[in-house]
């Protein structure tokens, strides 16, 4: 994820106390708060959920800090999408269908229109994947939200990073560098998801590539979501699966006001970084796995770089 620098201006706020808070956030969720497999939802300490049999579980979670990851002034119905979506698709690149999500809010002061605007991207988010708000929790600091995220594959069907062998295409699911060039113009000022600009709906609203996920579970050997920029997230691929990789510039699919290094080095794009010895229907091939363990762009070494939490 890219860091941004924003800061957010004083409006008018309705406090609530933290529990009134929590009713409002269930009853916006409404429908996404409870699903079938969602055996005891909100409410208790805990919530219980049903496991699929001959199915594993798959994990992840992802913390997004005001003025770092997401602008503090942005509307929060886009907030609380973008949170819940960017951190699905780390289930996407494993394969899993999403099932629930945990939501951890830290806010400056308990603002209950912003918090129900919130809860409410994140359903509409939730809407869109099939997965259930089941539990969370609300504390008073800085503002941020942490979102764990559950998912299932069929025994062992899991894609990871380290499947990827010499002569494999390597593939990308979509369109890359328009969130980086929203960042790199700083083209944040947003009055709702109505009015987004080309580049500002490929930052605001991205979608967590679930829809492919079956090609993905039977075509690819290896599979990572492009968040840290293209190069930096293929390096991982590459690296945990002990090969390199040639690719081609002109094979890059670049999003309209986006530059080329935007698609490579800006992340934020959320699309899926595949490999596969076959072909990948909807997927773009944009170079070769490789025996050798370099990275080479139109036959010359490339530097790698993307986002780094703690890059000074």
């Amino acid at each position: 994820m890219h860091e941004i620098g924003v800061s957010r201006t004083a409006t008018p706020i309705q406090v609530m106390d933290e529990f009134s808070l929590i009713d409002c956030i269930v009853s916006e969720l409404g429908s996404q708060a409870k699903g079938p497999w969602i055996a005891l939802g909100p409410g208790d300490d805990a919530a219980v959920i049903a496991q699929s049999p001959g199915c594993q579980a798959v994990a992840s979670i992802d913390t997004l800090i005001a003025d770092r990851h997401f602008p503090a002034a942005a509307p929060a119905e886009l907030v609380g999408y973008r949170a819940l979506m960017v951190s699905l698709s780390d289930l996407a690149a494993m394969a899993a269908v999403p099932r629930y999500a945990l939501v951890a809010l830290t806010l400056p002061v308990a603002d209950k229109d912003w918090v129900v605007s919130m809860a409410r991207g994140m359903a509409d988010a939730a809407r869109l994947t099939g997965t259930y708000i089941c539990g969370g929790n609300i504390s008073r600091g800085p503002l941020s939200i942490t979102v764990s995220v559950h998912g299932e594959v069929p025994l062992n069907g899991a894609v990871t990073r380290s499947g990827a062998q010499a002569g494999d295409g390597i593939y990308v699911s979509g369109m890359l560098g328009g969130a980086a060039a929203c960042v790199r113009q700083k083209h944040f000022t947003v009055s709702t998801s109505l009015s987004l600009t080309h580049v500002q709906q490929r930052y605001f609203r991205p979608m967590a590539r679930i829809d492919v996920m079956p090609t993905v579970r039977n075509q690819a050997s290896a599979c990572v979501d492009i968040s840290d920029g293209f190069l930096q997230d293929l390096s991982h691929l590459t690296r945990n699966s002990g090969v390199g990789a040639e690719l081609e510039s002109k094979q890059i699919p670049i999003c309209d006001g986006a530059t080329l290094n935007d698609a490579l080095s800006g992340g934020d794009d959320y699309e899926l970084l595949c490999t596969s010895d076959k072909s990948m229907p909807g997927f773009v091939r944009v170079g070769t796995i490789c025996a050798h363990k370099h990275m080479l762009l139109d036959q010359q070494p490339v530097s790698i770089a993307g986002y780094e939490h703690f890059s000074t």
